[in-house]
Formats: structure tokens, C-alpha cells, sequence
């Protein structure tokens, strides 16, 4: 794709609070209809045909605007994206419409073998190549612009030659894609390497954003000892977190914002209470006359 900076790709989700849909909550959604902005599904747990999951995405899909998060198309592998799952991912994007596609800067598979993590990328001038490449081939093949997640991450490489927000912003540049920011994923990185997170945030074109995730983590410590901070996405938000989220809003005004939570499910009403302090933060802000960004298109001709 050409450079699409000017553009400024957003995603097509409300600015409104979304949860994450999983299987335990499928019958309360539909009795309760909870007064939520959207819905986001992982891709890959939709990508056959039929089932249980399918019936009840199509009935909750009828009320409610849909996110579609993937984590599996190892985007900064040193192979391009697998040609199957990139066509059963259109296959679950044509059939569901949903208002945003997003996926992670990081790689899990290798060799045609593939590993149950995220896994860190060198930030260099080689990786942004590839990581471009494999983009700009993902946004041809669905249709539609993506927006990219920033990562947590427990390493870094000393061979790096860029920043993490100047690889992300120059991939954003030349791909034409938007950003998925994960607050959580800024804090958990930025703990873990000793740096600051409001300034990463600073560094970051937060105008090319157009989703927010909101997830806890666990606490931990290294081999000396220092503070390490695991993206579990099994507990409660944390305070750090809602305070970066309230100066990101700050600079963005409503966001579309993901409470996500994948392991320890609570039930539904204690996820909807998160839900219901982002809905707090949302109403503080308000988006300057004039400033409202540009829709994203959600296809491409």
C-alpha cells in the first residue's frame, strides 16, 4: 500500500467500552442484552465453518457491533503470513463485518512450527522491511486496513536501531494500517525495561489509533531481583493502568476501548463493572470542536 499517513486510518467501532466475548458468557449476553458498545472475538477460535461458537457469534453479532482480534498470523516472522489462514480469516470477515481487524507486532511461528506466545521482534531496518511486507500483503488479501497492536515484551535486543514507538509510527507510515494501543502492554514493557510510559506514549501517533485494550497482568521479578510484569490478561485492571488510560484520553478524546480478560473469567456482571469505569473516564473527556478524526474505510478498492 502507498504511504496513507495523511489518511489516518481509525477504526469503524464506536467510541464506546467493548468486552471481549468468550463461550461462559454467550447465554448472559443474549438474556441480559447489556448495554455494551461492541463485542471482540480472537479470530481463530471462528475459523471453521459451523459449531456452537458460530451459532451464537451470528445472534450476538445481530445486536452488537464486532471486533475481530488475531493472534496467529505472525506478522513479524521471517515468512510471510500462511496463504490458509489468511483465507479462512477473509472467510470470518466476510461473513461477520466486522468494524475493526487488529493483530500483534510480534511472531509465533517458525520453521512450520508454531509456539503459544508473542513473541519480541529486533527493531531494525531489515524487520520493518519484512514487517511491511507481510502488512501490506494481510491488508490486500482481507480488503481492509488492520490496526496493529503494540506488544509487551520481557527482552529486548541490543541490536535494535530503533525505538519500539519509532518502528511502530514508521510502520504506520508506510502501510497505511492504524494502531491498536494496549495501555497494559505500554505499562507492563515500559516497567519491565525501566523506561517511562507516558513518554513512549508521547512518541507515539496517537491520532492513528483507533482501538484502546485495557487488561490486567501479574507481578513477578527477574533473576536480580528487579520488578517483571507478565501479560496475563487473568486479573483485574490495574490503578497504573486506568491513570495511563486517563492521559491517553486526555490526548485522544472517546476511544473505542477493549476490556479484555482471557484467563480466570469472572463472570459477566464483575466485567461489566471494569466496563462501567471506563464508561466514567470516556464521559470526562470530551473531543475538541473540530478534532474528530476521519473513519476508516473498510475496504480497500
Amino acid at each position: 500500500m502507498p504511504d496513507a499517513l495523511g489518511a489516518m486510518p481509525v477504526s469503524g467501532l464506536p467510541a464506546r467500552v467493548g468486552l471481549g466475548l468468550k463461550p461462559q458468557h454467550f447465554r448472559d449476553v443474549l438474556d441480559a442484552c447489556p448495554d455494551i458498545g461492541f463485542f471482540e472475538i480472537h479470530a481463530e477460535n471462528y475459523l471453521v465453518d459451523g459449531g456452537p461458537f458460530h451459532h451464537f457469534l451470528g445472534r450476538i453479532r445481530e445486536r452488537y457491533p464486532l471486533s475481530v482480534h488475531g493472534v496467529g498470523l505472525s506478522i513479524a516472522a521471517e515468512t510471510p503470513p500462511d496463504e490458509r489462514h489468511l483465507d479462512r480469516l477473509a472467510a470470518l470477515i466476510e461473513r461477520y463485518q466486522p468494524a475493526a481487524f487488529s493483530e500483534h507486532l510480534a511472531w509465533s511461528g517458525h520453521g512450520g512450527r508454531f509456539f503459544n506466545d508473542l513473541l519480541p521482534v529486533t527493531y531494525d531496518s531489515p524487520t520493518l522491511d519484512r514487517v511491511c511486507a507481510h502488512i501490506d500483503r494481510i491488508q490486500t488479501r482481507l480488503r481492509r486496513q488492520m490496526l496493529l497492536e503494540n506488544p509487551a515484551t520481557y527482552v529486548e535486543f541490543s541490536t535494535s536501531t530503533l525505538s519500539e514507538a519509532q518502528f511502530l509510527t514508521e510502520t504506520l507510515r508506510r502501510t497505511g494500517c492504524g494502531l491498536l494501543l494496549d495501555v497494559s502492554n505500554v505499562h507492563v514493557s515500559c516497567t519491565n525495561h525501566g523506561r517511562d510510559a507516558r513518554a513512549y506514549l508521547d512518541a507515539l501517533p496517537l491520532d492513528r489509533a483507533g482501538e484502546i485494550h485495557l487488561a490486567g497482568f501479574a507481578h513477578d521479578a527477574d533473576a536480580i531481583g528487579a520488578p517483571l510484569l507478565i501479560d496475563t490478561h487473568g486479573t483485574a485492571i490495574d490503578q497504573a493502568v486506568w491513570e495511563l488510560y486517563a492521559y491517553v484520553l486526555a490526548r485522544t478524546g472517546p476511544m473505542p476501548t477493549l476490556i479484555e480478560r482471557d484467563r480466570d473469567i469472572p463472570p459477566l456482571s464483575a466485567l461489566l463493572a471494569e466496563a462501567g469505569r471506563a464508561d466514567a473516564l470516556l464521559a470526562t473527556v470530551a473531543e475538541p470542536p473540530g478534532s474528530r478524526l476521519p473513519r476508516l474505510q473498510g475496504r480497500i478498492s
